[in-house]
């Protein structure tokens, strides 16, 4: 248990080093440990989550003025130091779950849909 602490520690600082100085961290409202790439903004009113006895199902969107290379960069960075592996498909997987990460337009400005469901079995 100490290790998982120490290695959560370990990830949180990763990501905390890889926003640049002086720029505030966000993080989506029901995907507590997973940040937005800088520059974007959740939408509210785009926000889903059911949670069955299978997991999580979760969408959010968000968008801003960024490109979808810097968009994708941030998360290839990212979502390793917080335990994601890449999978098949473009997604991600972590424990029992899969997060799915959909860029368009090309931008800026850009949309974001982040999904988190239940891990293929």
């Amino acid at each position: 248990m100490l290790l998982r602490t120490k290695l959560f520690a370990l990830a949180i600082s990763l990501v905390l080093a890889a926003v640049p100085a002086g720029a505030e961290s966000a993080y989506l409202a029901d995907i507590d440990d997973l940040p937005l790439a800088g520059g974007l903004v959740e939408d509210p009113a785009a926000r889903v989550v059911f949670d069955k006895p299978a997991g999580r199902i979760v969408e959010a969107v968000a968008r801003g003025p960024v490109t979808a290379d810097a968009v994708r960069g941030f998360y290839a960075q990212t979502l390793p130091a917080l335990g994601w592996q890449a999978a098949p498909g473009g997604t991600w997987v972590r424990g029992e779950e899969q997060l799915k990460i959909e860029i368009g337009p090309a931008g800026p400005p850009v949309a974001v849909r982040f999904s988190i469901a239940p891990r293929d079995q």
